[in-house]
């Protein structure tokens, strides 16, 4: 058998991803060398796409004029083949929710230490993000081409927007998303959950933000009386992590040296 037909029959069995480690031990090659070159015309033509050192996508025929293969269709082998938990976080996250108006440009991914290099970028660039844990009670699944996929829930994904939040484009952005994401949050429910895991001037941030510029005062108050009930000791913060540490005023309530103008983006 040719290292393309065990490709192809791999496809026809609904087996989208392999790694090299499987071809060797199907002895589909010669030689290394013949299995190095075999990858690398295979990968040239579009039949494969290299995403990560040693694995592979099998290139399905509706995205080979698009040229790349979304992360969604295969993220969820990659990490098993990985040995790591992860989650799908932030904007992509926000957009499997229904909150993103714009498909971001990198698949974020939320996984733990060590860090590890990602080889391949001529698929979708994925964006990797490390936690010393993942807060498994707090992650949903949804169903993608090839399975499900793991996704963090909404108050999740609102916490991790305003932590990053260099990193998504600005508050400005983190607020339109949140904008959107405020009628799936429950703090009641996911507060507890997630409080080992989120650091307290995030929950300042947020908490800020949906009081002042989301204008939903209702969750910001569950918020806030879940901070006092938590006995978590709260002290002054910048509210943005990007801007000057210069502030023209203090909010009382939440602590936090406003030192940045924001505005919801529009949608």
């Amino acid at each position: 058998m040719t290292l393309l037909k065990w490709i192809r029959n791999r496809a026809v069995h609904g087996m989208p991803t392999f790694s090299i480690e499987e071809i060797r031990s199907a002895g589909v090659c010669a030689s290394e060398q013949i299995l190095q070159n075999e990858l690398s015309m295979l990968s040239a033509n579009k039949t494969i796409a290299n995403v990560y050192r040693g694995f592979y996508v099998i290139f399905p025929a509706h995205y080979v004029l698009r040229g790349s293969i979304p992360a969604t269709y295969y993220i969820d082998q990659l990490m098993n083949y990985m040995g790591k938990p992860y989650y799908t976080s932030m904007l992509s996250a926000a957009e499997l929710l229904g909150a993103a108006h714009q498909r971001p440009q990198n698949f974020s991914v939320m996984t733990v230490f060590p860090k590890r290099r990602v080889v391949s970028k001529r698929n979708v660039t994925v964006e990797w993000f490390y936690r010393e844990r993942i807060p498994e009670e707090c992650i949903i699944t949804k169903n993608t081409e090839t399975g499900t996929i793991r996704v963090s829930n909404a108050l999740l994904t609102a916490a991790d927007i305003v932590q990053y939040q260099q990193h998504i484009g600005g508050l400005s952005r983190a607020t339109t998303i949140l904008e959107e994401l405020t009628e799936q949050i429950d703090i009641t429910k996911d507060f507890k959950l997630l409080a080992p895991y989120v650091k307290t001037v995030v929950w300042q941030r947020l908490g800020y933000l949906l009081e002042n510029i989301v204008g939903e005062k209702e969750l910001s108050d569950k918020l806030y009386n879940q901070l006092q009930t938590s006995a978590i000791h709260i002290q002054y913060a910048p509210l943005s992590t990007t801007a000057d540490n210069e502030y023209k005023e203090r909010d009382i309530r939440w602590k936090l040296n406003i030192n940045t103008d924001i505005e919801s983006e529009e949608l």
